[in-house]
């Protein structure tokens, strides 16, 4: 069996360590907003070249409080991608605002920053790019279109921790990164929990409220807030984890490497745009022969994922926004071609090849 993921190798690499700071944490008796969280806090601000990073209990909150914070809310609308976790306009809900899908670029799956826009209106508010499977979007074009018509931009970086553009981590392009630590991301904890990273102080002080029930401390209340607050436990092991993210993150582009090298041509490979690294949370691949090609690994024993077979426009959930199948053929296109393999840094290059080897002989 060739499983998705294999969280248990990685924790055993780090088990001696994450034994000693639970540990610690149980010891000090502070579990929520301590020391851990702080210091986690200050290196992740650090690592993206920003003053400010706020640890909250998902990237979905981590979203919601961004939006919230950056005062948009009923009546606006924000422009973003269809083809995403249901997470993202969940976020954009939340605060009564609505989002504008704009289809995605046929290489990379992110949102195609040449048709945004023509998307924009009175209402329009801000853009939430998504770093899809770890490749970086379009964010100097995004930040040039967002400066000209004076809008917000919120980055979705669930997927893309190390990820970047000419250096420049992302996260740290828009007013607001928000990030999952989701136990499957390229740095991933033992549960739950999201951080937004930013450079502005006073937008930071209003996240920090709104996941403390709106409140600073001492039982006063500035606004309603909610209860979105990063535990110790989960900064502690994410501590541990940050010191070999870049390393984590190697490997999964030497993975990649390998699955480039060993797939036919037939299949459509991810593509890394020029400037750009991909930390490929994801390894997804598309062929017309999709649904063929996961069955065939599964009667291997080998694990796949379709991620995502619907795209948000057409979902059930968000038929009152009034969208159509065809509004966004690229974005419907994905969803009936993708198929992500199989990838960790503790990937197997014999797992790889194996995998390779079923996906030529069914193409």
């Amino acid at each position: 069996m060739i499983p998705m993921i294999d969280l248990k190798k990685q924790l055993q690499d780090i088990k001696d360590e994450a034994f000693n700071v639970l540990r610690d944490i149980v010891g000090s008796g502070q579990f929520i907003l301590g020391q851990k969280v702080s210091e986690f806090e200050k290196k992740v601000a650090s690592y993206h070249g920003l003053r400010e990073a706020i640890g909250v209990a998902s990237c979905t909150d981590a979203l919601h409080l961004s939006i919230d914070a950056l005062d948009i809310g009923e009546g606006d609308e924000v422009i973003t991608s269809p083809f995403t976790f249901f997470a993202t306009v969940e976020a954009i809900l939340y605060t009564g605002a609505l989002p504008v899908f704009v289809d995605v670029e046929p290489d990379t799956l992110n949102i195609d920053a040449n048709l945004i826009e023509e998307n924009i209106t009175k209402k329009t508010k801000a853009i939430l790019p998504v770093h899809l499977f770890g490749h970086p979007a379009d964010m100097w074009n995004i930040v040039d279109i967002a400066k000209k018509h004076k809008l917000k931009v919120i980055e979705d970086c669930a997927q893309s921790f190390g990820a970047g553009i000419n250096g420049k981590k992302t996260g740290s392009f828009g007013d607001a990164g928000c990030f999952s630590f989701y136990p499957s991301k390229n740095l991933g904890g033992c549960g739950d929990g999201g951080m937004v990273v930013l450079d502005n102080s006073k937008v930071a002080g209003r996240i920090k409220e709104l996941r403390n029930h709106g409140s600073r401390g001492s039982y006063r209340h500035k606004r309603v807030g909610f209860n979105s607050r990063l535990d110790e436990i989960q900064a502690g092991i994410l501590l541990i984890k940050f010191l070999h993210i870049d390393e984590y993150n190697k490997k999964r582009r030497h993975n990649a490497e390998i699955y480039n090298r060993l797939l036919p041509d037939i299949i459509k490979h991810p593509v890394e745009k020029e400037g750009s690294y991909h930390v490929f949370h994801q390894y997804t691949i598309m062929s017309p022969k999709r649904n063929k090609l996961q069955q065939k690994l599964k009667e291997n024993g080998i694990a796949s994922v379709i991620y995502y077979p619907v795209p948000l426009h057409l979902q059930k959930a968000l038929k009152f926004l009034g969208y159509q199948k065809g509004d966004f053929p690229i974005a419907e296109k994905a969803a009936r071609q993708v198929l992500s393999l199989p990838m960790y840094p503790e990937l197997e290059e014999s797992s790889i090849t194996k995998i390779a080897e079923i996906i030529r002989n069914v193409v």
